[in-house]
């Protein structure tokens, strides 16, 4: 695939390049993204099918909500030989989250040539259910 001047997450956000399918599952649409500041917002839908027996949101999938969160503001940043890896990612889970919208905030806290820190918190409603600390690292993109 030859590669365009622009990166692929500007890309993908106009429809002209594929989004990765987990987008698709967790509902994912995106509200505010400023790379200049290195903060976005964006929203997520809990499926039904994201529920434990308990019938809140397993933690899991709140995971995977704030990864695609921290990754997606890195993205933003990256030039278009550049791609994302996510090295740790630590969560804290604040209160029970129940199927439906979740919003989530990131923003870069420090970004080098390699790697990049990111907090994201993650509501339900106005109220924060869980946050995130991610290093990611900035990689070659493969074709």
């Amino acid at each position: 695939m030859a590669e365009t001047s622009e990166a692929w997450f500007w890309r993908m956000r106009r429809g002209e390049a594929p989004e990765p399918p987990v987008a698709g599952l967790l509902g994912q649409r995106f509200d505010v993204v400023d790379a200049a500041a290195g903060t976005l917002r964006m929203r997520f839908e809990a499926a039904a099918t994201f529920l434990n027996p308990a019938g809140q949101v397993q933690g899991g999938m709140l995971g995977a909500m704030l990864d695609a969160a921290t990754a997606s503001i890195v993205d933003a940043t990256l030039a278009p030989q550049e791609a994302v890896a996510t090295l740790n990612l630590q969560l804290s889970f604040l209160r029970p989250a129940m199927a439906g919208e979740l919003v989530a905030e990131a923003r870069i806290v420090r970004r080098g040539r390699q790697v990049a820190f990111v907090e994201a918190t993650l509501q339900q409603d106005g109220r924060a259910v869980a946050t995130a600390q991610a290093t990611c690292m900035i990689v070659g993109r493969s074709a």
